[in-house]
């Protein structure tokens, strides 16, 4: 078996590399997009032209890192496990081969002179394993040469195409394995990133919504998608109406599922910390051999706490995704008018201890304009009521927390609205606070039609 030679990388090269794309990535994020409270400004030209430039960066660095290693690593070991033809060969010395880094200490690599004779002809070559790769640690070298005596003959495997390559230990290099999650890391980034922002190049973050609603509001034969009211402003209430409840007529759909959520939140948490775990064992090991890398040190601590505060969310997603049940809110007719009332039903399930939980009927009312260059849009809740609150209860996974009441649309609430720059939201937001367990919040959306054109229901 292989005694585990990894890949032994420059802390500097890569340090200095990871430093120079976050310095990038930071100076065109201040170009073309500031936040100030709930506002948000910026060019939507120079922004794309700095998001396809970053992650073009990170693909095309992930693409050539991942190039590498399978040259140099995978491809060898897997031709020497499966391919290499068994023969003995006459070991003739061994020694190591020693390689300064860039970092200014010393690399080494054992290094074993063989003789084997494939069919009636005589090969000499020096080899170890497959991958070749130099580690820190002479003592590892020194060990792998002292299993092969001068003069004796031992078991060797060789290319059957070109005996002059073989080696004296399969297997493969184990732990250096992981170091693909970095190449990966970057492909999936830059790749998604590039996609994404081409597909949306030019557009504002605005329009880019307005286009992902539009889309939503689409049905498979591409028919254009209708609330079946003459109010073009008032969004599609499609989803209500095909999506009937247990319990009240209709189902509310949930606007971000947990499991995506909890999706999300692994997705950041891998990419990140596979991207730095490689720093901090670059570090790591400059310290063990007593020449500390004390600015790569101090570099990858924002980075470190960064993926700390990923781990804790994902752990926190976690425990909402799985711990908390499914949140399910049904409503007993559609469409609604301000001064109107219905009934709601709640159903909440889980092995649960609450301190509270409680249902809010919120509008939000959002303003996109212009400012010069600068696209603006601010945000303002301009109303949130509790509909329902309950404390102290617990919840048992047999039975669910099940509760029906009514609540009204305040007469003088303005209707569901939608525009190029204006849009006014009605939602149902049920917040639980839970005893020993993350508190979680879902959001349940509304549509509210204009009070003049009430339609009769039977």
């Amino acid at each position: 078996m292989n005694i585990g030679f990894g890949a032994e990388f420059t802390g500097s090269q890569l340090a200095g590399t990871f430093e120079n794309s976050v310095h990038s990535v930071s100076k065109f994020l201040r170009l073309y997009e500031k936040k100030r409270g709930d506002r948000r400004t910026g060019s939507s030209k120079l922004g794309s032209v700095g998001e396809a430039f970053f992650f073009s960066v990170f693909l095309l660095l992930g693409l050539a890192a991942l190039a590498v290693m399978l040259v140099t690593i995978v491809w060898p070991e897997l031709r020497a496990n499966r391919h290499y033809l068994k023969a003995r060969c006459t070991v003739i010395g061994a020694t190591i081969s020693e390689k300064d880094d860039d970092e200014g200490g010393v690399t080494y690599r054992p290094d074993v002179t063989i003789q084997l004779i494939v069919a009636g002809k005589s090969y000499q070559t020096t080899t170890y394993d497959a991958a070749r790769l130099y580690t820190s640690g002479r003592q590892k070298a020194l060990t792998a040469i002292e299993q092969f005596q001068a003069g004796k003959e031992y078991d060797c495997w060789y290319d059957p195409t070109d005996p002059r390559r073989a080696v004296l230990v399969r297997g493969y290099s184990g732990w250096t394995y992981l170091l693909l999650l970095v190449p990966l890391s970057f492909i999936a980034i830059g790749g998604g990133g590039l996609v994404y922002t081409l597909w949306h190049w030019g557009t504002s973050a605005e329009r880019r919504s307005a286009l992902a609603q539009r889309a939503a509001n689409m049905d498979l034969l591409n028919e254009p998608a209708t609330n079946g009211h003459d109010f073009p402003q008032v969004p599609s209430d499609n989803d209500w109406k095909s999506s009937p409840g247990t319990r009240l007529s209709y189902r509310l759909p949930i606007t971000t599922a947990p499991g995506w959520q909890l999706f999300a939140a692994f997705f950041a948490c891998f990419c990140w910390i596979g991207i730095t775990a490689v720093f901090v064992v670059i570090a790591v090991r400059s310290h063990v051999r007593g020449e500390p890398e004390w600015f790569l040190t101090v570099f990858i601590i924002p980075f470190v706490i960064v993926g700390l505060v990923l781990v804790y969310a994902l752990v926190r997603q976690l425990l909402i995704t799985t711990g908390v049940g499914p949140t399910r809110m049904e409503i007993s007719r559609h469409p609604l008018h301000p001064g109107e009332s219905c009934d709601l039903y709640l159903s909440q399930a889980g092995r649960l201890t609450m301190n509270s939980l409680e249902v809010l009927l919120a509008c939000d009312e959002n303003a996109t304009y212009r400012q010069g260059t600068d696209t603006r849009t601010e945000q303002r809740r301009v109303l949130e009521q509790s509909v329902y609150r309950r404390d102290g209860f617990e919840i048992d996974p047999a039975v669910p927390l099940e509760h029906q009441w009514s609540i009204l649309i305040p007469a003088a609430a303005m209707h569901s609205f939608r525009s190029t720059h204006n849009e006014v939201k009605w939602k149902l937001l049920v917040k639980g606070d839970v005893v020993g367990w993350p508190n979680f919040e879902r959001e349940y959306p509304l549509i509210v039609f204009p009070a003049d054109h009430c339609e009769v229901e039977a």
